[in-house]
C-alpha cells in the first residue's frame, strides 16, 4: 500500500471515529435534556411527592410501623418536610447501605436523582398539596409480617428486657403443634415495636410423633450470661432431646435476624423444608441490646407453608469472625486509629449464590466483598461506602450469582475508632475486639465483629438464569 492511499484510510478511519463521537455525544446531551424535562415546573405533593413516599417510604413511615413518624398524608409530610429534604440529601432515607453503583438486589430502596430533585423543588416551592384526586392509593400493610399473610404465626414467650443498659443473651424455645406435618418455604422473625433484639439465629427441631410426648414441657428460656456449668444444667431444663435421650432432626438457620432486616423468602423449588407436627424453634444466642429503662419484648415468628416438597436444599458458610475464614490481622483496634481488616475462602466447586449478609458493630466503616476466578475476572458481590450499623440486611440478587470453583471469595471491612465516629461507644476511645465465650457465642454490641454471610445452592448448568423474584 502506497503512503498516500495509507493516509487517506487514516484520515478516513478518523473522520468516522469523529463522526460516532459527536453522535454518542449528542445522545447523551439529549438524554440530560430528557431528564432534566423530566421535573415538571410545578411539583405538588398529590402528584409527585405522595408516590415517592409510597414507593420508598411508608412501609416503615406508616401508623404501628417502624419508623418514629408518619408519612401517610399531607400534613405530616409538610411537618416533616425539612427533615426529609435532610436525611435525603445525605442519602440517610431511605435505607439502603449498599452502593447501586456497584450491585444490584431486590428489593433495591434507592432514590433516583429525579426523585430527589422532585423532593427538593417540592420544598423550594413552598410545599404545596396539589388536587388530592391524583393522590396514590395507600398500601395496606400487616402489623405481623413483611412478607405476606403467614399461614401460621407463633409467638416467643414474653419477656421484661430490664433496663440497666447491659447486653443480654438467652436461648429461647418456642414450642409448635399443628394437625399435620407439612412443608415450610420460610420463617419470618419479626420483633415488636420496641425493637429490643439485636439478633438470632434459630433452629428448628423436629420431632417423630412417637418420640416426644409433649413438645411444651420444659422451662422456656436459659440464660447464657451464667456460669458454664449453670447454664449447661439450664440447657438441659429446655428438654430439647426426644423423650428416649436422642436428638431430633434438626434445621440449621432456619430462620435469622438482625438490624433492620426484612425476612427471605426464594420462589418455589428452591430451599424450604419439613416441619413436622410436633416441633420446636429455638432462638440460639438471642440477643437483646442495651436499654435504659425496662421494655417488654413480644416478638413472633410468622410461617410460611410450601406447595411442594423442598426444593434444592440452601446451605450456608459464614467468613471472619467464629466462622470458616480467619481474620486478617486478628481483630484487635486500637484507641484512635481507623484500621482495614480481611478474610477470603476458596470454593472447592461451583456454586450459585443467593443471598449475602455482611455483618459488623458500631466500629463499622466500609464493606467490600467480591470473588476472583482461577481465570482472574472480579465477580463483584456488594460495596457499602457508608456503614450503618441499624441497616443490616440480608441482600438477595436478582438472579442467582455462579461462583466457579476455586473462585476465592474476598472481603475487606474498615472500622473506625477514632472519637470522628459518632456510634463509637466510647469516649474516650479504647481498644476493641472480638468477644466470644467457650461455644463462640455472646458477642456484645460494644464488641466488635467481622462476618460475611453466604447462602448458596450447589450449581447447576442454567443457575444464572434462575429469577429469585417471588410474585
Amino acid at each position: 500500500m502506497s503512503k498516500k492511499k495509507f493516509f487517506i484510510l487514516l484520515l478516513l478511519s478518523f473522520l468516522a471515529t469523529l463522526l460516532v463521537f459527536n453522535s454518542v455525544r449528542k445522545m447523551l446531551m439529549g438524554n440530560k435534556k430528557k431528564a432534566k424535562q423530566e421535573v415538571p415546573t410545578e411539583v405538588y405533593y398529590a402528584e409527585h411527592i405522595a408516590p415517592i413516599l409510597t414507593n420508598h417510604c411508608i412501609k416503615c413511615h406508616r401508623p404501628n410501623g417502624a419508623a418514629p413518624f408518619a408519612l401517610t398524608n399531607y400534613n405530616e409530610v409538610f411537618r416533616k418536610k425539612k427533615t426529609i429534604k435532610k436525611v435525603v440529601e445525605q442519602n440517610i432515607m431511605p435505607p439502603w447501605p449498599a452502593d447501586p453503583n456497584y450491585t444490584h438486589f431486590l428489593d433495591e430502596n434507592v432514590l433516583s436523582n429525579q426523585e430527589k430533585q422532585l423532593i427538593y423543588t417540592w420544598i423550594e416551592q413552598g410545599a404545596r398539596e396539589g388536587d388530592v384526586k391524583k393522590m396514590p392509593e395507600i398500601p395496606q400493610f400487616s402489623d405481623v409480617s413483611f412478607l405476606g399473610k403467614p399461614d401460621l404465626t407463633v409467638y416467643m414467650d414474653s419477656f421484661l428486657v430490664k433496663g440497666d443498659n447491659l447486653d443480654k443473651f438467652f436461648v429461647v424455645k418456642t414450642p409448635i403443634e399443628i394437625p399435620r406435618d407439612t412443608y415450610v418455604r420460610a420463617i419470618e422473625f419479626v420483633p415488636n415495636k420496641n425493637q429490643l433484639v439485636h439478633h438470632l439465629n434459630g433452629y428448628l427441631y423436629n420431632y417423630d410423633f412417637d418420640k416426644k410426648n409433649n413438645v411444651n414441657d420444659g422451662i422456656r428460656i436459659a440464660d447464657e450470661e451464667l456460669h458454664p456449668e449453670e447454664r449447661m444444667a439450664e440447657m438441659a431444663l429446655l428438654k430439647i432431646h426426644n423423650d428416649d435421650g436422642s436428638m431430633p432432626e434438626v434445621v440449621k438457620s432456619a430462620v435469622n435476624y438482625l438490624p433492620g432486616v426484612f425476612g427471605t423468602i426464594y420462589p418455589e423449588g428452591i430451599g424450604g423444608f419439613k416441619l413436622n407436627r410436633k416441633a420446636v424453634l429455638v432462638a440460639n444466642d438471642l440477643h437483646y441490646a442495651p436499654v435504659q429503662k425496662d421494655l417488654w419484648d413480644y416478638s413472633h415468628y410468622n410461617i410460611f407453608y410450601s406447595k411442594t416438597p423442598p426444593g434444592r436444599p440452601t446451605k450456608e458458610i459464614t467468613l471472619g469472625s467464629n466462622g470458616a475464614a480467619p481474620v486478617y490481622p486478628q481483630l484487635i483496634i486500637p484507641p484512635d486509629t481507623v484500621m482495614t481488616f480481611t478474610t477470603q475462602f476458596r470454593v472447592a466447586a461451583d456454586i450459585s449464590i443467593l443471598t449475602i449478609n455482611p455483618h459488623m458493630h458500631l466500629l463499622g466503616k466500609h464493606f467490600l466483598a467480591y470473588a476472583i476466578t482461577p481465570q482472574k475476572d472480579t465477580i463483584k458481590l456488594i460495596r457499602i461506602n457508608r456503614w450503618d450499623f441499624r441497616w443490616q440486611y440480608f441482600y438477595t440478587f436478582p438472579t442467582m450469582v455462579k461462583i466457579p470453583a476455586q473462585s476465592v471469595i474476598k472481603v475487606e471491612a474498615t472500622f473506625d475508632n477514632t472519637i470522628a465516629n459518632k456510634n463509637n461507644p466510647n469516649n474516650p476511645p479504647k481498644t476493641v475486639k472480638a468477644r466470644f465465650d467457650l461455644d463462640g457465642i455472646g458477642m456484645r454490641t460494644t464488641d466488635e465483629m467481622f462476618q460475611f454471610i453466604i447462602t448458596y445452592l450447589d450449581y447447576k448448568k442454567g443457575d444464572e438464569a434462575v429469577s429469585l423474584k417471588v410474585e
